[in-house]
């Protein structure tokens, strides 16, 4: 058998799926692309989580597209970062072009044109579904490590949720628990040290500094109500088809605090409420985080210990988390040491760190007796990749350089007319629209220390009152002096007539 034929039973052998499959895409050796040779991960290992890797305009991007509609085909949702906007297109039907054709014909891959339910969502001011959380729904510990807070400072943080539980009253902004901050220093504060014990004016003052440099990012405009529920991540289309939710994030590169926020939190929360599911046949949510080293950069040891954590367990709920970068040193080594699929695009070596960051990359992938992966590396094309995965025994499929398949739906970004089409029709535009400012802590206390200011204000009348002679008794007093100095008057006048008289 030759090298050529024993290549191919390997890799048709290696992603052999008894199950569903996604198709990536054919296999490439010595720079041929062979027909009938197809790249295929199964379903039921997508909640093992991934990573897309790769120079600028090398394809990345296409891959995510390919991958999402193949998910949402299955009839599994899909989250999507979308930090660039290019991901809008998914929602509009692509054009069968020459250079598509004759890529599929390559790899003897039928290919046809399709578009897929969209849902466009936001963090800030643009139009869409609006995403938001409550400062309650976070918790004193993920609050504490989000603002980078030492275990003094998380555990003032967990007193003011505590005061606030034991006096009903809800943290849902970051107004509200500023005011907590400020009430617990000044107005409250005999009251807090009777209860919970004294508290530094200098940590709730560190506290406070670290609230409002969260704030200066827009995380004002992603605290509060109403809270973005779960489950709408989850909406299949009325054809069976998954929805992909894109979450647009153009005017966030300058933001990492708040978009490492937005990330933990939801993480955290589709962990806490999603079902255990086990040994599942398909995942129930795929997440794409795009830019990923946005969300690591600017992360502290204790958040990316929680990253960790949170990314070992969620898979047993059935959620798969695939990062998106262009360095794969860009992922911690231990969320790295956690992810099954790896789709490696072209890396470039301009300089001596890139030809370093290189061998690095390739030594993170199985060594290939068909392929040199360093060399290899830098000289794959305009949606190719290195690929390997996970088989459905769990075992790594063997390393393939593979020549991506090519998206279904448009291969660019919405018109601002599409985009406002899609958000009329969105049943959860509406839903989230409105911007609810309930009764909540802020409320409360700001009405705690205006009933206490006018009891103090009336007590101190009352003293001033009772301590002031009354009108009526001034009066008295002065006639009494009247009457007395007339009779003294008198008296004298008396005496003297009598001395005259004698």
């Amino acid at each position: 058998m030759s090298r050529k034929e024993n290549f191919i039973q390997q890799i048709n052998t290696g992603y052999l799926s008894q199950g569903e499959s996604l198709t990536l895409g054919g296999a490439i050796l010595d720079g041929e692309a062979l027909p009938d040779t197809y790249v295929k991960i199964p379903l039921k290992t997508l909640n093992r989580h991934g990573l897309i890797a790769g120079a600028t305009g090398t394809g990345k991007t296409k891959t995510i597209q390919v991958l999402s509609e193949q998910l949402s085909s299955f009839g599994i949702p899909v989250l999507m970062m979308d930090i660039k906007g290019d991901f809008s297109g998914i929602a509009k039907e692509g054009e069968e072009k020459d250079f598509i054709k004759e890529r599929h014909a390559k790899l003897n891959l039928p290919y046809a044109t399709s578009s897929f339910p969209v849902e466009l969502m936001t963090l800030s001011k643009q139009e869409g579904v609006r995403l938001r959380s409550t400062v309650s729904e976070f918790g004193p510990v993920l609050f504490s490590r989000i603002l980078d807070l030492n275990d003094t400072q998380a555990g003032v943080v967990s007193v003011i949720f505590k005061y606030c539980d034991d006096n009903k009253m809800p943290l849902l902004d970051l107004k509200d628990i500023k005011k907590v901050i400020n009430f617990i220093t000044d107005e409250g504060k005999d009251e807090i040290e009777e209860s919970y014990g004294k508290i530094s004016t200098s940590t709730t003052g560190t506290i406070l500094r670290k609230i409002i440099e969260l704030e200066q990012q827009g995380a004002d405009l992603f605290f509060g109500e109403m809270s973005f529920e779960i489950d709408d991540l989850l909406r299949i289309d009325e054809n069976g088809k998954g929805y992909i939710n894109i979450i647009r994030l153009t005017d966030i590169q300058d933001k990492p605090k708040l978009f490492s926020t937005f990330m933990l939190s939801l993480l955290a929360e589709i962990y806490q409420q999603m079902p255990e599911k086990g040994d599942a046949n398909q995942p129930e949510l795929v997440i794409f985080i795009d830019e990923a080293h946005l969300l690591f950069n600017e992360a502290s040891k204790a958040l990316l210990e929680q990253i960790e954590t949170i990314v070992k367990l969620i898979r047993s709920k059935g959620i798969g988390v695939y990062f998106i970068t262009q360095n794969p040193m860009d992922i911690p080594s231990g969320v790295l040491a956690q992810l099954g699929l790896k789709i490696q695009h072209a890396l470039r070596a301009f300089t001596a760190n890139d030809r370093q960051a290189i061998k690095q990359s390739a030594d993170n992938y199985p060594t290939s007796e068909y392929y040199k992966t360093d060399e290899v590396l830098t000289s794959l094309g305009i949606g190719e990749a290195f690929v390997t995965a996970l088989s459905e025994k769990g075992i790594p499929t063997p390393l393939v350089a593979t020549m991506m398949r090519a998206p279904m739906s448009r291969m660019d970004v919405l018109t601002d007319a599409e985009i406002q089409e899609i958000n009329s029709k969105s049943k959860l535009v509406k839903k989230y629209s409105e911007v609810i400012d309930r009764e909540s802590a802020y409320e409360m206390l700001t009405k705690k220390i205006e009933s206490a200011q006018e009891q103090v204000a009336v007590e101190q009348e009352k003293k001033q009152e009772s301590s002031e002679p009354s009108t009526a008794s001034v009066v008295t007093k002065s006639v009494l002096k009247v009457v007395t100095s007339a009779s003294f008057i008198r008296g004298a006048f008396g005496i003297l007539s009598k001395i005259l008289k004698k």
